[in-house]
C-alpha cells in the first residue's frame, strides 16, 4: 500500500474571514497563504457546532450534532461512531496528535471513579498523543518544555498569560494590550512546531499522519512582545451588528441574554477595540511559527507531496454584535476557514460553495483510500480538489447547531425552569436567506430570518414582518425539516435481509 503524508492542522476560535488571502483588510497570514496558493480556498465553509467540544465531535466523526448527540463540552462522544483516527489507523497509518481534541469519553462500562470521567478533554480514541497539552489542565506540557529551556514556570504554566509586570506602555491601551510573562520563541506555538519538527526528523518511514491542534488564537486574549502590538487598536476594521448594546438586544431575546452575561460582552468601546486588535495579533504569532512548519516540510522536500488541510473547529465574535467568544447563531462563530493542499490537487483555486466540517472525515477517508463510513453526513471534497465539477444536487446552504442547555445556567435564573430540551437552535445559512429556528416555543424564542445580501449586519428579523417574508420563512423552514429527515442515522437504513441473497446494501449517497 502506498502511504501518503497527512498534515491535519486544526486551529482554534480561527474565523474564517481572518487571513489575508481570503481579503481581510488587516490580518496578515503570509504563511497559511502559501498552503492556499498551492492549493485551494473554501470561502464558504461553516463549523456544525459550538464550542471545542461539540464541533470536533462532528469534524472528527463527519455527523451532525443531532446525530452524535456530543452538545457540550463535557458531554460524552459515543463510542458508536467511528474517527477519523481510527479508520486511518485501520488503514495501516500511526496518526498521531500534538495538542489536544477535547474528547468527552463515552462512560458505557467505565467504573465511576474511572479518571477519564473527570475531565472533557481526553484523547480522541485512534489517536496516539506525542503530545498531548489540553488547556484547561493549564499546559502542562508546554510548561515542561519552557522548564527545559531554562525558564521559571508556575505550577499552572498558563499563569504565564498574566501581563508582564515590568511591562510600562506610554499608551494609555486596555488591559489586553499588554504583552504575556514569556517571549514569541517561548509561545505554546513554538512548543508544538519544535515538536512536529522533531517527530517528522525522526522518523524511519517517509509516511506519517499527524493531527496538530494549535490552541491559538483562543484565549487567554494577551499575546507575546512584538505580537501584543502588531495591530494598533485605532485601526480595527468597523465592527458588524448594531450600533449599540440595546439596539443589539432588541434583534432576540436570546441576544439580550448572552448581552447581559459579563465575560462575553465588552467593558467600553475601548476593551472593544484592543481585543480585536489582540486576537488579529495571535493570528499572526500562530502563522508565523506555521510558517516554520512550511519551511521545514519545504527543506526536506516533502510539502507538495504532503497532504495539508488547514481548518478551525468554530471562529469568534471578536466584538461583533457587542460580543465575544462562540455562541448563538451568529455567522462569526461558526464561519472557518479550510485550506488544503497537496498531490493532484489544483494550485489557486477558490470555492464558493457551500462546505462543512462534516466533509473533511470523507475526504480524509478518500486521500487515504478508505471506506466512508455510513454514519457520515458530509461528503469527500477530493474530487472537486481535483478538478471535477460540484453536483447539481450538492447543498445550496450550509447547516449549523446551538445546544446551549449547558449555557443556561449563566444566561439567568428563570431559563432554569424550562426544560433543557428547550435550548437548541439548528441554522440554515444560504447565500441570500438565513434561517434560524429553536426547539423552544415560539413565543418563548422566535425564530430568526435575514436577508444577509441586503443585511450584512443581521439586525432586522424579517420573520416578525407579515406577507412574503413568512411565507420565504415557511419554505426554508421545510427544507430544513427535510436536511432533517435526510441526515437522520442511516447505517442500517440501506440495508435489507433477504432469503435469496442474504444481505444486500443500496450504495450510500449522501445529499447534504
Amino acid at each position: 500500500m502506498n502511504k501518503k503524508r497527512i498534515l491535519f492542522i486544526t486551529l482554534d476560535q480561527w474565523r474564517g474571514d481572518c487571513f489575508s488571502a481570503a481579503g481581510h483588510p488587516i490580518v496578515k497570514t503570509p504563511n497559511i497563504d502559501r498552503i492556499a496558493a498551492l492549493g485551494s480556498i473554501f470561502k464558504n465553509h461553516y463549523a456544525n457546532a459550538a464550542p471545542c467540544g461539540p464541533s470536533r465531535a462532528c469534524l472528527y466523526t463527519g455527523t451532525y450534532l443531532h446525530k452524535n448527540r456530543s452538545v457540550a463540552n463535557g458531554t460524552p462522544l459515543s463510542n458508536d461512531f467511528t474517527n477519523f483516527a481510527q479508520i486511518a489507523r485501520g488503514e495501516g497509518y500511526d496518526p498521531v496528535l500534538f495538542g489536544y481534541t477535547d474528547t468527552s469519553v463515552d462512560p458505557s462500562n467505565l467504573a465511576l471513579d474511572d479518571p477519564r470521567l473527570f475531565s472533557y478533554e481526553g484523547v480522541l480514541p485512534g489517536l496516539r498523543p506525542v503530545v498531548h497539552d489540553p488547556f484547561e489542565a493549564g499546559s502542562l506540557e508546554w510548561g515542561r518544555w519552557l522548564s527545559e529551556h531554562g525558564m521559571d514556570v508556575p505550577s499552572f504554566p498558563r499563569d504565564l498569560y498574566q501581563a508582564d509586570p515590568t511591562f510600562v506602555s506610554s499608551k494609555n491601551r486596555p488591559d489586553t494590550y499588554a504583552p504575556t510573562q514569556f517571549r514569541i520563541e517561548q509561545s505554546e506555538s513554538a512548543f508544538m512546531v519544535e515538536k512536529i519538527i522533531e517527530y517528522i526528523s525522526q522518523r524511519e518511514s517517509d509516511d506519517f499522519f499527524i493531527h496538530a491542534s494549535f490552541i491559538r488564537p483562543h484565549p487567554p486574549r494577551r499575546n507575546p512582545y512584538g505580537f501584543h502590538d502588531f495591530v494598533d487598536m485605532e485601526e480595527v476594521d468597523p465592527f458588524l451588528g448594531a450600533n449599540t448594546k440595546d439596539q443589539e438586544a432588541k434583534v432576540h431575546p436570546l441576544t439580550e441574554l448572552a448581552l447581559g452575561v459579563d465575560f462575553l460582552t465588552p467593558t467600553d468601546e475601548a476593551d472593544r477595540r484592543q481585543k480585536r486588535a489582540t486576537y488579529y495579533g495571535s493570528i499572526a504569532e500562530v502563522d508565523l511559527h506555521i510558517g516554520t512548519l512550511i519551511d521545514f516540510l519545504e527543506a526536506s522536500g516533502i510539502l507538495e507531496t504532503t497532504y495539508v488541510i488547514i481548518t478551525a473547529d468554530h471562529g469568534d465574535q471578536n466584538g461583533d454584535h457587542h460580543l465575544f467568544e462562540k455562541l448563538g447563531f451568529y455567522d462569526e462563530t461558526f464561519h472557518i476557514p479550510l485550506i488544503t493542499s497537496g498531490p493532484g490537487i489544483l494550485k489557486g483555486q477558490s470555492f464558493d460553495v457551500f462546505t462543512e466540517a462534516v466533509d473533511i472525515l470523507p475526504t480524509i477517508c478518500e486521500i487515504i483510500d478508505a471506506q466512508i463510513p455510513k454514519q457520515c453526513d458530509g461528503n469527500s471534497l477530493l474530487p472537486y480538489l481535483k478538478g471535477e465539477p460540484f453536483p447539481t444536487w450538492w447543498r445550496s446552504s450550509a447547516h449549523y447547531e446551538w445546544d446551549f442547555r449547558s449555557f443556561r445556567r449563566r444566561l439567568g435564573g428563570p431559563l432554569l425552569q424550562i426544560p433543557p430540551s428547550y435550548f437548541t437552535l439548528t441554522v440554515s445559512r444560504g447565500s441570500k436567506f438565513k434561517l434560524v429556528t429553536f426547539s423552544a416555543p415560539t413565543d418563548f424564542l422566535p425564530p430568526l430570518l435575514f436577508d444577509v445580501e441586503e443585511d450584512k449586519n443581521q439586525i432586522h428579523n424579517l420573520y416578525l414582518v407579515d406577507g412574503q417574508f413568512r411565507s420565504i420563512a415557511s419554505e426554508l423552514a421545510i427544507d430544513l425539516l427535510a436536511w432533517r429527515m435526510r441526515t437522520d442515522d442511516r447505517r442500517h437504513a440501506n440495508q435489507l435481509l433477504t432469503h435469496e441473497e442474504g444481505l444486500i446494501e443500496e450504495e450510500v449517497f449522501t445529499n447534504p
